[in-house]
């Protein structure tokens, strides 16, 4: 799990309310974190391996490079995973070596590598998963410039430099101030540790606080473009504004199900670190709550990984395709159909493509068939490995129209 009171124990001078919740069942904990971990890693990669099967849609041509927001939900993914591989190494350490954690606090002895290791491991799990919090608040921007057309794969190098950059900065920051003037001998008092905290939770609560207000404008914004291109809000420009915003809810319900519990946990550990008696039995609750919230961020904190594929995605299936041969064959197949002729006709498959940079090709190519497209902006189905907001470019109701014309003019002219 991710807490910053994990580096908070490397210090052998640490303070009363960390030395309680880590050496409460180490064990047993270390071995939650293990399986929770292991679980989330497994089954994220086994939802980002390509499949036999395709999830798209009905009526979904196959797609160009995928768009920013897309490529921001797949380094998401990874920053997860990194996350979780760094919990299960530091949480298999601890379990088969734990003399080499009861040697983190002997102050007499002249072995640096428990300290290393402990700070080491630490600051890898909190470098990617605060790395991950950064990129979930770039989604929230990005999603929200693209529907306002301000956006495009050109940002996405600007999304870099600031998750990576503030991601780095504030991991290295905080712990310089947390060991300070060394790992052996931290300062004392609650003082030091707060910048330390601060750096820690600040990408966690403007993920909180900021991307629910982005998605709700996000939502606004295409509802008024829906309303402005149609000029009616029909029942499926509603359904494609419902997708939007359950997808939406979907990633936020994820997010908090899984840090939230460390805001509690954290406030608890404040509170009770700054009574006199920290075994007094009036704060018994206080201390049942934080063993409670403790371990449930030892389970929930590393799920974020699959819970994340889940809510980008959903569940693509087990049935994964490893065959280099067959991935040949799918590009020729749509390599072959995108070379089709202008001419030719597809009454099912409809035309769908990316909004930052085929909108306008697809409006041309369009116009030259003589057909007049109607725009919808619309969440992809779970699956896809598209941009999440696309322009879906649809008129499969009205070519089926034509083509029952097209028909019914046909068996006329037979029949003259």
């Amino acid at each position: 799990m991710a807490s910053p009171r994990l580096e908070t124990f490397c210090c052998p001078n640490r303070d009363a309310s960390t030395e309680f919740v880590i050496n409460f069942q180490p064990l047993f904990f270390s071995g939650i974190c293990i399986g929770s971990a292991g679980v989330s890693l497994l089954f994220s990669i086994l939802q980002m391996l390509p499949k036999r099967r395709s999830y798209r849609r009905l009526g979904q041509y196959p797609l160009p490079k995928p768009a920013s927001s897309s490529r921001i939900l797949f380094i998401i993914s990874v920053c997860d995973m990194l996350g979780c591989a760094g919990i299960i190494v530091r949480s298999s350490i601890w379990l088969l070596l734990p003399d080499l954690v009861s040697r983190i606090s002997d102050v007499s002895s002249s072995d640096v590598w428990p300290e290393v290791f402990c700070v080491g491991s630490a600051m890898w799990i909190q470098l990617f998963f605060s790395a991950s919090f950064w990129w979930t608040f770039c989604y929230a921007v990005d999603v929200y410039l693209v529907v306002k057309r301000s956006a495009g794969l050109s940002t996405i190098v600007l999304y870099h430099m600031i998750t990576w950059g503030l991601a780095v900065l504030l991991c290295v920051e905080g712990v310089a101030m947390l060991y300070y003037p060394s790992i052996s001998s931290c300062e004392n008092g609650l003082q030091h540790a707060v910048p330390h905290y601060i750096t820690t939770y600040a990408p966690l609560l403007l993920v909180v606080v900021v991307n629910p207000i982005l998605f709700a404008r996000t939502v606004s914004a295409v509802t008024a473009l829906l309303k402005g291109r149609q000029g009616v809000y029909t029942e499926n420009e509603r359904r494609l504004g419902t997708e939007i915003k359950i997808r939406f809810f979907k990633i936020m319900l994820v997010f908090m199900m899984c840090w939230l519990p460390n805001i509690i946990n954290e406030s608890l550990l404040f509170y009770l670190e700054m009574q006199a008696d920290i075994k007094a039995s009036h704060l018994k609750n206080v201390r049942n709550a934080i063993l409670i919230t403790w371990f449930i961020m030892g389970i929930l904190n590393p799920m974020q990984g699959f819970l994340n594929t889940l809510a980008f995605h959903g569940w693509t299936g087990c049935d994964v395709d490893l065959s280099f041969q067959r991935r040949r064959e799918l590009v020729w197949d749509s390599a072959s159909t995108s070379a089709a002729p202008a001419d030719s006709y597809n009454p099912i498959v409809g035309s769908t493509l990316h909004y930052q940079s085929h909108v306008q090709e697809a409006k041309k190519n369009m116009a030259a068939n003589g057909q007049q497209p109607s725009d919808a902006i619309s969440v992809l189905s779970e699956g896809s490995d598209s941009s999440t907001i696309e322009i879906h470019i649809s008129s499969e109701l009205r070519d089926h129209e034509h083509a029952d014309a097209d028909g019914e003019s046909w068996e006329n002219s037979t029949r003259q």
